[in-house]
């Protein structure tokens, strides 16, 4: 029942609330409980947020939520898509906002603190570079080392 798409049971005189397992029906394209009497909340789900016609539960006058203009009792919010509160993106903005600012600010403080004093301070600049340069040569003559060790055994 899982794999459902289409689910046509109108006018069948059902009573009571939409079972919420309904919710999980993953390939459902085309859902008719009108003209029943099923009261309560319309269950929310990823598919059922899908399906948005209100003809869909039409003749069931004490259902309630999403996608109806009917409230539910202790709807205070308004709501967005579903049965999900809208809630203030302010404060969500603002902190996405201090992030992005610090990302670039630590980029940048990062950036000239290495570059900005290796152009400006030529004998450091040539002790970095040293630095690397005898890094570079060490790597090399251990791998050297470890290449001749090798052969030497399987000779």
């Amino acid at each position: 029942m899982s794999s459902l798409e289409t689910l046509d049971l109108s006018h069948n005189h059902l009573l009571g609330e939409i079972p919420q397992s309904l919710s999980t029906l993953n390939y459902l394209n085309h859902l008719n409980l009108s003209y029943n009497n099923f009261s309560g909340r319309i269950p929310s789900g990823d598919q059922l947020q899908t399906l948005t016609d209100p003809s869909i539960y039409e003749g069931n006058p004490s259902l309630c939520g999403f996608p109806l203009s009917t409230k539910c009792p202790g709807d205070d919010k308004p709501t967005t898509s579903g049965n999900v509160p809208v809630e203030d993106n302010d404060e969500d903005d603002n902190k996405k906002l201090g992030l992005y600012v610090s990302i670039v600010f630590g980029f940048i403080t990062g950036f000239w603190g290495v570059c900005g004093t290796l152009l400006v301070m030529k004998l450091w600049r040539y002790a970095y570079f040293r630095f690397f340069d005898n890094i570079k040569e060490k790597i090399i003559v251990g791998i050297a080392v470890k290449v001749a060790r090798f052969r030497r055994r399987n000779l």
